[in-house]
């Protein structure tokens, strides 16, 4: 039996599900359905798995989450290699590095390439599907998954299938179709002999360099520079930034699988296994209220909700009470900085409002107010004009960097634990009901020595207070900047 990888394509921003997905922080790393964020749910999806020889999944993301990424797999026990990307380029470049990773032992594994931000109700059923991929993978077929359709949806692409391969429903592809309008759907489904593309495949590493150098040959030597100058930092595999910025941006579907469809040249036969597990891409409000338990009257509500005389709505609360009296077909989202009202048939436009928020440059689209880093997380609990009030909590063992500010004096005070405070020469512990000052321009480092998360106050007073003004001196984690 051939080694299977778990291939985890981490890239995409949900800006549909805005306000609770923002860009520095998107919806696969929410627990959306459950407990688990949508990325480890995907991860656990391979769990009993027993008569399949079972590799540690690679997760595929934008350097920028590799520190969430990388504690959210150790949080459910799962070790795992993340391959960084310097900047998005589309689901083909990322299989590609994904694809060059896998081999670079000198084995050729199939890789199950799963996007981390869809749900999958019937693992088990799910599971059945991979082990029948598997046989198709491991004779050299390219194996993709379809969905069997309930509606004419407009917002996801199509497989058409072709001739049976065998008597359970695979078939060869005939096509794949682009989102279709609505009578096309209608089409479509009327037909039935087409499946909503799940985003999933299942093909050896070799197969798809195979392809995607018949294909797109210009991305696999942008790939193959990208990597052949990249380096390994521990589960960390880094590409070379500036090799891979030349790669172009393209879909696993228009690069290659497209062409599969059409039979050209001596690419390997395309197959779709079709799938009933309760898939969908949560790809906006609407399909998230379809997927979660409701209520006698169809309303789904999470947080402190109140709702009197209402009607299929999804009412989700962070932070506040949230009350609806009388509306129906409605999705209302707060979170401590932002909030969403909008009717269910519209939820497709919530992306034009994360569209205005970067224009005008506001960082509702990028941040959420509270903001994870690899010692912790802090949150901005109130700024006004010169100063800034966050509430900062670090990880047991965890330590900030060494750090200088050329626009800002802190006053920090310990709420929880006990703080050691590096300031220039000096290193000091600071208790709890104790504070220290750090003035502009003064190196300073804040770590957590003891075993329980330390929770303190950070007053920041100033002429400038972004961000951006941290000049860093040592950093633990390799951060250079953010």
């Amino acid at each position: 039996m051939s080694l299977l990888i778990p291939v985890v394509l981490s890239g995409g921003s949900g800006t549909r599900l805005w306000p609770l997905s923002r860009e520095k922080y998107p919806k696969q790393l929410l627990p959306l359905i459950g407990e688990d964020s949508l990325l480890q749910a995907t991860v656990r999806r391979m769990e009993g798995l027993a008569d399949i020889e079972l590799g540690a999944p690679l997760v595929v993301c934008n350097e920028e989450y590799r520190f969430v990424i990388a504690e959210q797999l150790r949080l459910i026990g799962m070790k795992g290699t993340l391959l960084l990307e310097p900047a998005g380029r589309n689901t083909a470049p990322a299989l590609t590095l994904a694809a060059l990773a896998t081999m670079r032992e000198g084995g050729d594994p199939i890789l199950l390439v799963m996007p981390a931000d869809h749900v999958i109700a019937d693992t088990k059923c799910f599971q059945a599907a991979v082990r029948k991929g598997m046989t198709l993978a491991a004779e050299g077929a390219v194996v993709t998954f379809g969905i069997k359709p309930d509606s004419p949806e407009t917002g996801y692409g199509y497989i058409q299938s072709g001739d049976p391969i065998d008597p359970d429903g695979t078939c060869r592809i005939a096509r794949f179709v682009e989102k279709p309008d609505l009578a096309t759907a209608e089409a479509y489904l009327d037909a039935g002999s087409y499946f909503w593309n799940s985003g999933l495949f299942m093909l050896r590493a070799s197969v798809w360099l195979s392809a995607i150098g018949f294909c797109r040959p210009d991305i696999l030597a942008a790939c193959r520079a990208a990597w052949d100058k990249g380096s390994i930092d521990g589960d960390f595999l880094r590409v070379n930034r500036e090799a891979f910025m030349q790669c172009p941006s393209d879909s696993i579907d228009y690069a290659v699988m497209e062409r599969i469809a059409a039979g050209e040249g001596s690419l390997p036969i395309g197959a779709v296994i079709p799938l009933s597990a309760g898939w969908s891409d949560v790809g906006a409000w609407d399909s998230l209220w379809e997927v979660l338990p409701k209520d006698q009257r169809g309303n789904v509500s999470q947080g402190d909700v109140m709702l009197h005389d209402c009607n299929n709505m999804l009412v989700m609360s962070e932070d506040r009470l949230v009350a609806c009296v009388g509306v129906d077909d409605m999705v209302v989202v707060e979170t401590p900085d932002a909030i969403l009202v909008a009717h269910m048939s519209r939820t497709q436009d919530v992306k034009k409002i994360v569209d205005s928020l970067k224009r005008e440059g506001r960082p509702e689209g990028q941040l959420h107010r509270k903001v994870f880093r690899p010692w912790g997380w802090y949150d901005g609990v109130d700024a006004g004009e010169r100063f800034q009030v966050k509430r900062i909590v670090v990880k047991p063992g965890a330590a900030l960097s060494l750090q200088m500010h050329h626009h800002r004096a802190e006053h920090w005070i310990v709420v929880r634990g006990t703080a050691q405070v590096t300031r220039g020469d000096a290193s000091y512990l600071v208790s709890e009901n104790e504070s220290t000052f750090i003035p502009l321009g003064t190196r300073h480092r804040l770590e957590n020595p003891g075993c329980l998360p330390l929770e303190m106050i950070e007053v920041q007073s100033g002429s400038y207070l972004g961000e951006d003004d941290i000049v860093r001196f040592e950093d633990v984690y390799g951060r250079k900047e953010g």
